[in-house]
């Protein structure tokens, strides 16, 4: 079960070096110079007094509409290299590759950043969440084989009696808990990540009766219905504009 592979498919990173002012993440040291943490603002807003010395800013752009995972993390997120000595490696390599301003540069930036991300937010999911949201979610072994099989299988004709064996619990106790830990019941997450990734196709040029198959709706008319709800357009006007 991979928690991170399919979101970070659906909404694309990108990484670049960017001047302090401009970065979402910064890498900092103490007075050995060696990378000691990295601190990742989702929404920007750089906190005015940040401990240590930066060794390296960058500006990370995750794409797509309504990313939930985005959305769950908290307004800081801190990361401490001290016990990731390959999360250090990285730290240093990328420097080094902004510094240098060498050919591919900002390739190689935005692959070993991607790298660095993961593995910030593989930590963030392990450490969980005091809040309800997809990261509390995740954070639980048994809701996220759950919320896996959704994000995996959005056009199955789940159940909440299939997510609750997924889960390996009870139903009840599944959609208790589920709605404890993530802020909604199971079908109401599992609509509104559909209409998420239709978005995304519709953007991209889809045609509206094949988004609506993709993702299980019974017509295409109970599908743009849905959809002007979440987003106050019909899917073939976006459709239109992608």
């Amino acid at each position: 079960m991979d928690r991170l592979t399919t979101l970070m498919e659906r909404f694309h990173l990108k990484v670049r070096g960017a001047a302090v002012a401009d970065a979402n993440l910064l890498a900092l040291s103490g007075v050995t110079g060696v990378p000691e943490r990295l601190v990742f603002f989702p929404t920007g807003g750089i906190l005015d007094a940040v401990e240590g010395q930066v060794i390296l800013s960058a500006q990370v752009e995750w794409s797509g509409q309504s990313n939930p995972f985005l959305a769950a993390l908290p307004p800081v997120v801190d990361y401490d290299l001290i016990q990731s000595p390959e999360a250090q490696a990285l730290v240093q390599l990328m420097s080094d590759e902004v510094q240098g301003g060498r050919c591919g540069a900002q390739s190689v930036v935005n692959r070993l950043g991607e790298v660095l991300m993961v593995r910030l937010l593989r930590g963030q999911i392990e450490r969980g969440a005091t809040e309800p949201g997809l990261l509390s979610g995740l954070s639980d072994a048994r809701l996220s084989r759950a919320i896996v099989a959704m994000h995996d299988h959005p056009g199955r004709l789940w159940t909440n009696n299939d997510l609750a064996q997924e889960a390996g619990l009870s139903l009840s106790r599944f959609c208790q808990l589920f709605s404890t830990e993530v802020g909604e019941t199971p079908m109401g997450y599992l609509r509104r990540w559909r209409l998420i990734l239709a978005h995304q196709d519709l953007a991209r040029g889809d045609r509206v009766e094949a988004v609506a198959r993709r993702y299980a709706y019974g017509s295409p008319e109970g599908f743009s219905r849905a959809f002007r709800r979440a987003y106050g357009i019909a899917p073939v006007a976006l459709r239109r504009v992608g």
